[in-house]
């Protein structure tokens, strides 16, 4: 639990500070006042000042801000709405800055959360010799790479006093191989076992504990109890696409490619989600498929857990890379409290060449912060009700 929640923290650490990182240091660049630079949400935990920025922990470890000079305080993580009382050099502060500069500074937490995905996926595929795995739902087609797709043969359950259970088979690994053949559908798993009742067979898998691939015989039953099968399993098939980056060219730009391939694919995941929803009248698939912290705790939990630190590693890395691209494109959004809400009010700005009443841009963000605050409330709630479960 303690080295879960260090990798936890870790990942949640590195993709905030990298994100706030970027609107800091350029407001630095144009010289605007950085009045704080916060990690989690306020109420303030603890903090210190150098120089005129303060430094600070807060209670609620969801996320960060930075809080600028003369931006309202709902757009630096804040609920309440309270203007600043502008004082000393009116040219430091953020509304009194060009379109541009403003824009530049929403958008860099974005930009760097989108750069640290490309490293963090360019080191990943490197590791992983430029090939990786992905499972599969539904039909996607990714792009500008090698694919090929599998169907994994899953051992759902395993029956006491079985055949399977004596060689030492357990739920959830995965069967590879009878007498040689590779096992690519349940079809052609129940073929062969059936034709081999009261034979010995070779069969080979990858356990879940351990990873590793092993082999050995078993006999399936000419007249097994009911319900058990010949071996004493029960299976699901699970379909994975093979990715490989294998050209000279798709390995320099895998660090792009991958990312905005998982994006894609996401997307479109979610897409069919909200369909069945839809359909439905129901909204179990859509909230099934969304997690929070407390879902993103859970999943580190299961990573660390695997023993094989190749793959360990690997797995720590795709997770970080996928919440860091998928941290960038949410927060560019239009949706008040978050950077592509306050960009979108510039850009009303920059089209209309008038600014946006700051009172009521400020309750747009503050309305805008709540709902988000409940929505992870709720997402919380459902992940912790599916992690007891």
């Amino acid at each position: 639990m303690i080295v879960t929640a260090l990798v936890f923290l870790l990942i949640l650490s590195v993709l905030v500070l990298i994100h706030e990182a970027g609107h800091y240091f350029v407001a630095k660049k144009f010289g605007i006042k950085v009045e704080e630079f916060g990690f989690g949400l306020p109420p303030r935990l603890w903090g210190f000042k150098k120089g005129e920025t303060i430094y600070s922990i807060n209670w609620l470890p969801i996320g960060g801000f930075v809080k600028l000079f003369g931006e309202d305080d709902a757009g630096a993580g804040k609920i309440s709405v309270k203007h600043h009382e502008l004082k000393g050099d009116e040219k430091r502060a953020f509304f009194n800055r060009s379109v541009g500069q403003r824009a530049a500074i929403v958008v860099a937490g974005v930009v760097m959360n989108a750069l640290l995905a490309v490293v963090i996926y360019y080191a990943f595929l490197f590791i992983g010799n430029f090939k990786t795995e992905v499972p599969l739902i539904g039909k996607h087609t990714f792009f500008l790479v090698n694919q090929t797709i599998n169907t994994n043969i899953i051992i759902s359950q395993v029956a006491k006093n079985s055949p399977a259970e004596k060689i030492g088979l357990t739920p959830f690994s995965k069967v590879l191989a009878i007498n040689g053949e590779k096992m690519t559908s349940l079809s052609v798993f129940s073929k062969i076992v059936k034709a081999n009742q009261g034979k010995e067979i070779v069969v080979e898998w990858q356990d879940i504990n351990t990873q590793k691939i092993k082999k050995a015989s078993v006999t399936p039953r000419l007249n097994p109890p009911k319900n058990e099968g010949a071996i004493g399993v029960a299976f699901f098939p699970v379909q994975t696409v093979a990715l490989s980056y294998d050209t000279p060219m798709q390995k320099t730009f895998s660090g792009f490619i991958h990312p905005a391939n998982l994006m894609a694919y996401n997307f479109d995941v979610l897409g069919s989600l909200v369909n069945v929803s839809v359909k439905e009248k129901n909204v179990a698939p859509l909230s099934e498929g969304v997690s929070g912290p407390v879902g993103i705790f859970s999943l580190v939990g299961t990573i660390v857990s695997i023993p094989d630190q190749k793959e360990r590693l690997l797995e720590i890395l795709n997770l970080a890379g996928l919440l860091s691209i998928s941290l960038a494109f949410f927060n560019v959004l239009p949706i008040p409290g978050l950077d592509g809400g306050r960009l979108f009010f510039i850009i009303i700005e920059a089209v209309t060449r008038r600014k946006v009443n700051q009172k009521f841009e400020g309750y747009a963000h503050a309305v805008g912060m709540i709902v988000l605050i409940g929505l992870i409330i709720l997402v919380t709630f459902k992940d912790i009700g599916q992690f007891f479960k």
